[in-house]
């Protein structure tokens, strides 16, 4: 667990990006970029959730907002006012404001506005989950509680990074692991006391 709080983590939100547009002309991209309490499946029976304190004492940070991760690629922050962060019962919901004399973002602004691209994700680090496996079925299911959150992006392909899985499948199989072992000392122990009560 030490090792993958190291590690910084990208997550993607399943919801859907919208353009606004103002009579003053500003143009702003809105969405949610993490929704509470919903499962995502990393794989066939490990999922994991966002809980709805996750975010509670990142938001004070400078966070960026980017495009596809890229950190050259920056369309706002909140230091300068052009990202406004908010948590609400739903998710982490945030609105950029775009800069009109940036191609990348006007591209972007266009895209999301025809619809070709109309979901996020955020990069953070881990600093407080838990974790319930079900021994009868295998199911994992991680909760994450604290982050520290580092940038939200407006993505083309949302998708958690391979590190990440790998990391949560190497602790699913220690947890797996000791699971048997605990079962082999459990039935061990009842079939020598069925012995010596016979």
């Amino acid at each position: 667990m030490d090792h993958e709080r190291k590690m910084r983590q990208i997550r993607c939100a399943l919801s859907k990006f919208e353009t606004r547009a103002e009579e003053s002309g500003d143009l702003f991209i809105s969405g949610y970029f993490s929704v509470f309490n919903s499962p995502y499946e990393l794989w066939p029976g490990a999922t994991e959730s966002i809980a709805p304190e996750a975010f509670d004492e990142t938001l004070s940070g400078d966070i960026r907002a980017l495009i596809d991760h890229e950190t050259r690629l920056v369309l706002g922050r909140t230091k300068a006012g052009t990202l406004v962060l908010k948590i609400d019962s739903r998710g982490l919901w945030g609105e950029i404001k775009i800069n009109r004399n940036d191609i990348d973002a006007m591209n972007l602004y266009e895209r999301v506005k025809r619809g070709d691209v109309d979901q996020c994700s955020f990069g953070f680090d881990i600093l407080d989950e838990g974790e319930e496996f079900d021994e009868a079925t295998g199911h994992i299911h991680w909760t994450i509680r604290k982050v520290r959150l580092y940038e939200v992006s407006v993505v083309t392909f949302p998708a958690y990074e391979e590190t990440s899985v790998s990391s949560r499948k190497e602790r699913y199989e220690t947890i797996k692991k000791r699971s048997l072992e605990a079962w082999k000392v459990r039935t061990i122990a009842r079939l020598k006391g069925e012995r010596d009560g016979a």
